[in-house]
C-alpha cells in the first residue's frame, strides 16, 4: 500500500450506506470543515441529477435509476434513504451553495475485458459501500466489517458497526479510526478485483481534477473500504492506464420512488440494513438518551392501534429489562434486538407470535418515496401514463369496480393492460369472480392503486422498456423455468389473457415438451383447468391456439387411464388435493366439449374410481358426485351408494371422508333431493356421541356455504313441518328418539351458518 496523500485539503469520510449514525456525524463534520466542494461515491455520469435532491417535493426513500438508452433492461438502482450519509451530504452541499458531484466509475462505462459491465453491475456487497442494486453485486475478497467485528469479539459485523458507529452517542474521531482500520485490513489483501481497481482509479482522478478546480477544502464521502485506496499517493498516468479502453454509451438516468422495505437486506438488497425502520427511528431521535423510551412508545402505540393492551407499567419494566440485557451482552446501549426481547417478555407475556404481527411495521416500515412532478419518468412509468390516458383509467387509491366488454376495442384494451400489469406483479386490478369471467366476453375488476406499484413497475425495467415487452419477457422467463405441466399451462393462459403472442408461442413449446414426459396424474389434473380456460378464452381474445385442443385431448385420455391408480391409498391431505384437482379437471373436460369419445374415456376413469376397492374414500366420494351431477348415476342408484358408504358397517372416518368428498360444493341439493337427505339423516342419527362430536367439524365445512334462506329451508326439510312450540319446530311422528340429536345438529350447523355459535 502506498503512503497517504500529502494534500491536506482533502478530507475522506468513510461511511456505511444507510447508516443514521454515520449520517449525523458526517453532517457535524461538514459543518466543522466547511468544504468548498463535496465529492460523493456514485456514478459520475449521473451528477446532473443531484440538484433534484434540493427539491422539497423529493421525499426519500428514492433511488437513482440509470440505464443505457439503447438497452433499458440493463438498468441499475442506487437507493437513498433520509438517513443515508450520501443523501445528507448532497443536501448539505446544495443548501450551502457548494458544488457537489459523483466521482465513481460512470455507469455507462464499458471495458472490452469486463463482461460484468454489460449488465450494469458496479457495486459490491461491502456493507460500507454506498450504492448498488443488491442483486448484481461483485463480492469482495473479504468482509471488512466482519473482520473488525471478529477482532473485537463480536459474532457479526452488523452489531459491531451499530455499537461503535451508528448508535454510539460519543464515538470520538470516528472517520479517522475507520480509515486507519481499513488501511490495516487492506494491507493483507493479495489482489483487488479488476472492477474495484477501475472504480478507485476513476475516483482518484476525479479527486485530482477537483484539487485543480477548487482552492479550498474538499470533502470526499465514500464507502469506508475505499478510503485507503483513495488517499494513497500514486501516479495519475498509472490510473489512466488502468482505465485505458473505457468506452461510454448514451446514458438515461432519473430518480424513482423507492420503499423502506427495499432498503432491507432481508428483501434481497445486498448493501441494505437489517432494520430500515429502526434506522429511521435512530435518525429522527436527536436525543440519544430517548431512543429506547421512544421506541417502546412506538411499540405500545402500534399494539393499541390494533386493539391490544400495552400498560404503562409494562413499558417501564420493558425498558429496564432492555438496559439490563444490553449490559449482559456487553453492548453500550439497547439495540432493537434487546428492545424486542424485552417487549416480548414484558408486553407479550413471552408470546413471540404477537411480536411477529407488528415486527414488519416497526423494523421494516411502509414508507414510500415521492419524486417531483417535473421529474423525467422511467420508461415503464411513462408507458403506463400513456396507456392510462388511452384507456381512460385513472389511478385512484379508493377501491372501485370496473366492468369491461371484451367485444369492444376499449374494453379489450383495458383488460389487456390490467392483465399485463398483474404479470409484472402490479395488481392494480383484481379480477372479481374470475371463474365466471373465464370463457366469456365480460370481466369485472376491482381497481385500487397503491403508490408502491410505481416502485414495482420501475423494478421491472430489467425485462423491457414498455409494459408489453416487460410482461412478455417476464412471463417467458417464468414459462422457461416452470417445473410442472400445470405451471406451464397457467402461464399460457396468462399469456393469452394479456395478449402476449411471443409468450404464448414460448408457452406452447414448453407445454408440448413437458406433456411428452408427463407422468404425474395429479399434475395433469391441475393442468386441465387452465388449458380448458385457455381454449375457451382464446375465442374471446381472438388468439390462434394451434395444437392446444389436441394436446389437451391427449392429456385427458392418458389421465383417465391413470385415475384408478393415482387415487389409491392416499392420506387425508393428499385425498383433499386430489379431490379438488379432480373436480377442476372434470369441469374443464365438460367446458371444452371434446365429443363422445374423449368424454367416454373420462367417464370410465371416474367409474373406476368409484368401483375401486383401494380408492381413497374422499376421492371416491368426489368421483361419485361428478358422475351424479353429469346424470351418469340415477337418483335410486345414488341413494343406494350413499346408504352403502355411510352404513354402520363402514368405519366412521371412511364414511366421513366419503361424505365430505361427495357433498363438498353441492350441499344445497339436500333441500330438494329426498333420497339423498334421508341417507344423510340416517347416517348422522346412527353415530354415537363420540363419533358425532368428531364429525361436527366436517359437517360445518360441508354446510358452511349455505346462505340464511337455504339454512331455513334445510331445517324445514329435515324436521318435516313447522309447529307452534317455542322453537317453532316439532319432530315428525315416530322420530322422537332422535329429536335431541337432530336439534343439536341443526342448531349448530344451520342456525349459526355452519360455524360455532
Amino acid at each position: 500500500m502506498s503512503s497517504p496523500r500529502k494534500d491536506s485539503r482533502v478530507t475522506y469520510f468513510g461511511v456505511r450506506h444507510h447508516g443514521p449514525g454515520s449520517a449525523r456525524q458526517l453532517l457535524d463534520a461538514l459543518e466543522s470543515l466547511q468544504p468548498e466542494a463535496v465529492l460523493i461515491e456514485g456514478p459520475s455520469d449521473a451528477s446532473p441529477l443531484i440538484d433534484y435532491l434540493a427539491d422539497d417535493a423529493m421525499k426519500p426513500p428514492v433511488a437513482l435509476l440509470c440505464y443505457p438508452k439503447d438497452t433499458p433492461s440493463d438498468a441499475a438502482f442506487w437507493p437513498f434513504a433520509v438517513f443515508s450519509p450520501e443523501y445528507q451530504a448532497a443536501r448539505w452541499a446544495l443548501a450551502n451553495g457548494r458544488p457537489v458531484r459523483f466521482i465513481d466509475l460512470p455507469f455507462a462505462a464499458r471495458f472490452p475485458d469486463d463482461p460484468t459491465s454489460e449488465d450494469g453491475s458496479n457495486d459490491t456487497e461491502d456493507p460500507s459501500s454506498p450504492e448498488g442494486t443488491g442483486e448484481e453485486n461483485v463480492p469482495l475478497i473479504r468482509d471488512p466489517i466482519g473482520a473488525l467485528a471478529d477482532a473485537a469479539g463480536y459474532e457479526d459485523g452488523e452489531s459491531w458497526w451499530s455499537d461503535i458507529i451508528e448508535e454510539n452517542p460519543s464515538p470520538g474521531p470516528v472517520f479517522e479510526a475507520i480509515g486507519d482500520a481499513m488501511t490495516a485490513l487492506r494491507e493483507g489483501e493479495a489482489e483487488i478485483p479488476k472492477r474495484e481497481m477501475r472504480r478507485e482509479a476513476h475516483m482518484r482522478l476525479e479527486i485530482a481534477a477537483a484539487l485543480k478546480e477548487f482552492e479550498g477544502a474538499i470533502a470526499v464521502v465514500c464507502g469506508a473500504w475505499h478510503v485507503p485506496a483513495l488517499r494513497a499517493a500514486g501516479s495519475r498516468a498509472n490510473d489512466r492506464q488502468i482505465l485505458k479502453g473505457m468506452k461510454k454509451q448514451k446514458l438515461a438516468a432519473t430518480w424513482a420512488p423507492w420503499t423502506s422495505a427495499r432498503l432491507a437486506f432481508s428483501r434481497g438488497y445486498g448493501a441494505g440494513v437489517a432494520a430500515p425502520g429502526w434506522c429511521l427511528h435512530i435518525w429522527q431521535c436527536h436525543d440519544h438518551g430517548q431512543v429506547a423510551t421512544r421506541w417502546l412508545a412506538r411499540i405500545a402505540a402500534t399494539l393499541r392501534a390494533r386493539g391490544h393492551i400495552a400498560p404503562t407499567a409494562s413499558l417501564i419494566e420493558a425498558e429496564r429489562l432492555a438496559i439490563t440485557l444490553a449490559a449482559i451482552r456487553e453492548r453500550p446501549n439497547p439495540g432493537f434486538e434487546e428492545l424486542r426481547d424485552a417487549a416480548v417478555a414484558c408486553l407479550f407475556h413471552g408470546e413471540a407470535s404477537l411480536w411477529n404481527l407488528i415486527s414488519d411495521e416497526l423494523l421494516i416500515g411502509w414508507q414510500i418515496g415521492e419524486i417531483p412532478n417535473d421529474m423525467p419518468l422511467a420508461p415503464l412509468l411513462e408507458d403506463l401514463q400513456r396507456q392510462q390516458k388511452a384507456t381512460r383509467l385513472k389511478p385512484e387509491e379508493l377501491e372501485r369496480e370496473l366492468s369491461v366488454d371484451l367485444r369492444s376495442e376499449s374494453g379489450l384494451a383495458r383488460s389487456t393492460l390490467l392483465h399485463r400489469l398483474n404479470i409484472l406483479d402490479v395488481p392494480w386490478g383484481t379480477l372479481a369472480d374470475a371463474g365466471r369471467s373465464r370463457g366469456t366476453f365480460r370481466e369485472k375488476w376491482a381497481l385500487e392503486w397503491n403508490p408502491e406499484y410505481s416502485v414495482r413497475l420501475v423494478e421491472n425495467l430489467v425485462y423491457g422498456p414498455t409494459i408489453e415487452k416487460a410482461a412478455a419477457s417476464r412471463l417467458a422467463d417464468r414459462l422457461k423455468k416452470a417445473e410442472t405441466l400445470s405451471a406451464a399451462a397457467t402461464g399460457v393462459y396468462d399469456a393469452i389473457t394479456a395478449n402476449l403472442d411471443e409468450a404464448v408461442a414460448t408457452g406452447l413449446e414448453v407445454l408440448e415438451e413437458k406433456s411428452a414426459l408427463a407422468s404425474d396424474c395429479l399434475d395433469i389434473l391441475r393442468t386441465l383447468p387452465p388449458l380448458g380456460d385457455t381454449i375457451r378464452y382464446g375465442h374471446a381474445r381472438s388468439t390462434a391456439l394451434g395444437s392446444l385442443p389436441g394436446l389437451m385431448a391427449r392429456l385427458v385420455t392418458s389421465c383417465a387411464v391413470e385415475l384408478d391408480y393415482a387415487g389409491r391409498d392416499l392420506d387425508a391431505d393428499a385425498s383433499g388435493a386430489f379431490a379438488g384437482a379432480l373436480r377442476g379437471a372434470d369441469a374443464a373436460v365438460r367446458l371444452v366439449q371434446f365429443g363422445d369419445a374423449i368424454e367416454e374415456h373420462w367417464r370410465q376413469g371416474l367409474e373406476r374410481l368409484v368401483d375401486g376397492r383401494q380408492t381413497s374414500p374422499m376421492v371416491r366420494g368426489k368421483a361419485t358426485q361428478l358422475l351424479y351431477e353429469a346424470g351418469d348415476i340415477s337418483g335410486e342408484d345414488i341413494a343406494s351408494l350413499l346408504a352403502r358408504h355411510l352404513s354402520p358397517g363402514t368405519a366412521v372416518a371412511d364414511a366421513a371422508a366419503f361424505f365430505e368428498g361427495f357433498f363438498d360444493g353441492i350441499a344445497p341439493r339436500l333441500i330438494h333431493d329426498a333420497p339423498l337427505r334421508e341417507s344423510v339423516d340416517e347416517w348422522i342419527c346412527g353415530l354415537d356421541d363420540e363419533a358425532f362430536t368428531a364429525s361436527l367439524p366436517l359437517l360445518r365445512r360441508v354446510f358452511s356455504n349455505l346462505d340464511r334462506m337455504e339454512r331455513r329451508r334445510m331445517l324445514d326439510a329435515m324436521i318435516g313441518r313447522r309447529g307452534d312450540g317455542p322453537s317453532g319446530l316439532v319432530p315428525v311422528p315416530g322420530r322422537a328418539d332422535v329429536w335431541e340429536l337432530q336439534m343439536a345438529t341443526l342448531n349448530d350447523l344451520f342456525e349459526n351458518g355452519g360455524r360455532r355459535p
